[in-house]
């Protein structure tokens, strides 16, 4: 994994260990943190790192607050922390 794809993950696990539960960040915001001014150039790679912690098991990604394939979602995408089905 390169640097770059390791700080998205990294700050798309801070801004979501910020947030609410059951809060969501958009992809834009963590290529922001890492990208500073070219932050656009960072959106494909954010989408992507946020497709690899959804395969993880660590986030989901959502469209209309329905959880879908990051690397098939087409459009607008938003990150949350994948909720945890209760214990028995």
């Amino acid at each position: 994994m390169t640097d770059v794809e390791d700080r998205l993950e990294g700050a798309i696990r801070a801004l979501l260990a910020a947030r609410a539960d059951g809060a969501s960040i958009c992809p834009s915001e963590a290529a922001r943190r890492v990208g500073e001014d070219d932050w656009r150039q960072l959106m494909g790679p954010a989408r992507l790192a946020a497709a690899r912690l959804a395969a993880a098991g660590e986030v989901d990604v959502t469209q209309g607050g329905v959880v879908v394939d990051a690397a098939q979602a087409r459009g607008p995408i938003r990150i949350r922390r994948r909720v945890s089905a209760p214990g028995p």
